[in-house]
């Protein structure tokens, strides 16, 4: 069975979906590995790490010719469906829910497809779940920005000339990314405080050293693992819970997401208007629509002396480490479904059905 990697062409991605190490072990189970040409190269992998480990370098049109199995981390464009047919096995990030028009081209092509962000969040699944190994290294890359971005130092530190006092850094989203943005914040020296309207993480966030602001006599629980959409009475008292942390904050970090869905506006331009002058809001869910009013994705927006950066949780700055930690993903999700190189397709297991969404041109999720 080829697998065929495909070189990412999204705007700034410098990923790749599968590194030569994690190559190396599909061929080894014996996979034969086409990558397109300079697929690598933006994670600081050469050709010839490839080549090293037997795998074929290819020209796009070849990889797609000859693979069965194409990989990629971004979402199939209209370009790449000009090469997809029948006998293709698409496998990337489709966010199918919220693309509806790209699940349908994909069916009209007969192709097969499975949407790796659908992975369940069960504890079986963790060594496939895309979203949790990337969402990881964007919590520790957004306290590294944010660090780069202030005007002030994380720690307190005592001098000669005087005492700075620590910098206060507020979290929205006890995810994974928030997780590790209060674990990487708190190492560095900082006041962390954290919420979230999932009640149950709590424990979480304290047993990482922030205080949790509480939503009094209110608490919502998780969906599949997942953040659901809460009620607008609940958004309300929930900022009116954290507006005095909000407006003491040096560093406010917001990662919300609510998978297929826009993301929640957890900061308004009006709460952003009273902030303190030079306080920096770096929005992880940008790419959603942003959880603060004012971000735009790939852009700093400077509202009355607050500085607002619109990212995404794809961390593609540490794209060495994030395409290491994608490709081992994809490696266990291949070697969930086939047996003896061929797909098993057991249409009653969960983490199967979850996420296979066309099956040979016909569509099972919608």
């Amino acid at each position: 069975m080829k697998i065929g990697i495909l070189k990412e062409h999204q705007d700034g991605e410098k990923r790749v979906s599968i590194s030569p190490n994690i190559a190396k072990q599909l061929i080894d189970k014996g996979f034969e590995i086409l990558l397109e040409q300079d697929a690598g190269l933006n994670s600081s992998y050469k050709n010839s790490d490839y080549t090293d480990i037997n795998a074929t370098i290819e020209n796009r049109e070849t990889v797609f010719k000859d693979a069965q199995i194409l990989v990629k981390i971004n979402p199939f464009n209209e370009d790449d469906l000009k090469f997809v047919h029948k006998k293709h096995v698409l496998m990337s990030q489709l966010y199918y829910k919220s693309s509806p028009e790209l699940i349908k081209a994909i069916a009209e092509k007969g192709a097969t497809a499975f949407s790796m962000d659908a992975i369940p969040r069960i504890s079986r699944a963790q060594d496939m779940d895309v979203l949790s190994s990337q969402s990881n290294l964007a919590g520790y890359k957004a306290v590294i920005l944010g660090a780069y971005e202030m005007t002030k130092i994380f720690p307190l530190m005592m001098t000669a000339a005087g005492t700075i006092t620590p910098s206060r850094v507020l979290i929205y989203g006890v995810g994974v990314a928030g997780l590790q943005a209060i674990a990487t914040a708190k190492r560095l020296g900082a006041v962390v405080e954290a919420t979230d309207i999932r009640s149950e993480t709590k424990e979480q966030a304290e047993s990482l050293g922030a205080k949790f602001i509480s939503v009094e006599n209110e608490g919502e629980e998780s969906e599949g693992g997942y953040a659901k959409e809460a009620s607008e009475e609940f958004e309300q008292k929930q900022k009116e819970a954290v507006n005095k942390s909000l407006f003491q904050a040096d560093l406010v970090i917001t990662t919300a997401n609510i998978p297929g869905r826009k993301a929640p506006v957890l900061i308004t331009e009006e709460q952003v208007l009273q902030m303190k002058n030079g306080a920096l809001i770096i929005d992880l869910a940008a790419t959603q629509g942003g959880n603060c009013e004012v971000s735009v994705l790939n852009q700093t927006i400077v509202k009355n002396g607050v500085k607002v950066i619109g990212t995404s949780i794809a961390p593609k700055s540490v794209s060495n480490n994030a395409s290491e930690l994608y490709a081992k993903n994809i490696y266990n999700f291949i070697l969930h479904l086939t047996e003896d190189l061929n797909f098993k397709w057991d249409l009653e297991e969960e983490i199967t059905d979850e996420t296979l969404i066309v099956q040979n041109g016909i569509q099972r999720k919608k």
